[in-house]
């Protein structure tokens, strides 16, 4: 009992009692997936994992592994030198960081799941992991995407929830990772459905002094969102590489955001309008606009005179990263076309009837505004 009382007080403990007999119920935590976003998510919790008693100090890591041009394997070289050297080069993760580019293994004892992978990965991933996860297990979601099945839209969260039978929280907001990574200071918003205990887990779990989250009560609305805000920044990108200003800039936005809305509240009543006013929200589709690698490729796309495909583009210019913004704008315009709502949204139909080639970049500010009803 002295031990044990020594280690809760913060004292020497003798070397043969463990932390974990102490404190039994620690969280473990497993990052699936191991991008640019995906290694900045690890570097935060794994920051808080060490210095929060509630959480075991290891914090794993599934690689989708890839063989280097050294012919390393990636997450050989993760383990080796602490940075993931392909999507997050010079940062250090965290020395209690561990890549394991097997699946199942890397689940096998959390019992909180971060989800950070491309959302078209997604189906895949819970497929394998159905039965292989413990029954306690909580997720949240930073995947930015959704699933079109014939009965309609599919939110991510919606997906792991199902498949997995566990609750799913998201974390959305104006994050560009490689900032995030040098702890340039920003913020997220964490979604919860009902649990407000989990969310505020969550947020410990993320926040640092660099990173501030807060929680709101509307899963939905922060993940549509992050999901819509990459279109809206296809359509800025466009404005970019015609150069036609930051006046025609901010009209794309303001239109953006209120498709957006207008959207989100088609498909799903319970989603708040002060939702939008959170990082989720205005300050990602901002930030995502201004920057982001949606931008940077329809930039690029447009003042190619949309000669280029956007795959060509992505395989270019973000070394093995993944584009959201052109499959989300397939996705939307599948939900708005099945359910006779294109000429209400003028700006998402118009986004991908210029990705697919049917219209010029230029035809982005050549519509009429309906306002949706």
């Amino acid at each position: 009992m002295e031990s044990q009382r020594q280690i809760l007080e913060g004292e020497t403990a003798s070397d043969n009692i463990s932390q974990d007999e102490v404190l039994p119920n620690k969280s473990r935590v497993t990052v699936v997936g191991s991008g640019n976003w995906g290694s900045v998510a690890a570097k935060l919790i794994a920051f808080n994992a060490l210095k929060l008693s509630s959480f075991h100090d290891e914090v794993r890591m599934w690689v989708f592994e890839e063989t280097l041009p050294s012919g390393e394997k990636l997450s050989d070289v993760i383990n080796q030198t602490n940075e993931n050297v392909k999507y997050l080069p010079g940062i250090k993760l965290g020395k209690n960081v561990v890549a394991d580019p097997d699946l199942e293994h890397a689940v096998r004892d959390a019992n909180m799941l971060v989800f950070v992978t491309p959302h078209q990965f997604m189906e895949g991933i819970c497929k394998r992991l159905v039965g292989k996860i413990r029954e306690d297990a909580e997720a949240i979601s930073l995947i930015k995407g959704m699933e079109v099945k014939m009965e309609g839209p599919c939110m991510i969260s919606t997906l792991i929830s199902k498949q997995l039978e566990i609750d799913c929280c998201v974390l959305m907001g104006a994050n560009i990772a490689n900032e995030i990574a040098v702890e340039k200071f920003s913020e997220a918003t964490v979604g919860y459905r009902q649990n407000r205990e989990v969310a505020e887990k969550w947020v410990r779990l993320f926040s640092t002094p660099s990173f501030m989250v807060t929680a709101v009560q509307d899963v939905e609305g922060v993940e549509l969102c992050g999901t819509l805000k990459n279109v809206v920044a296809i359509a800025a990108g466009f404005v970019d590489g015609l150069e036609m200003g930051n006046n025609t800039k901010a009209a794309i936005m303001r239109i953006g955001l209120r498709e957006m809305k207008a959207f989100s509240k088609l498909l799903f009543s319970s989603v708040k309008d002060s939702t939008f006013f959170e990082s989720c929200g205005v300050a990602d589709l901002i930030t995502t606009c201004l920057g982001g690698r949606n931008r940077k490729c329809a930039e690029a796309f447009a003042r190619n005179g949309g000669k280029r495909s956007f795959d060509e583009l992505e395989a270019e210019m973000l070394q093995g990263q993944k584009l959201q913004g052109v499959s989300t704008a397939k996705e939307v315009y599948e939900v708005l076309s099945h359910r006779g709502w294109l000429e209400l949204f003028p700006l998402f139909t118009t986004v991908h009837e210029i990705c697919i080639g049917r219209h010029p970049p230029s035809s982005i500010v050549e519509y009429s505004e309906h306002k949706p009803k």
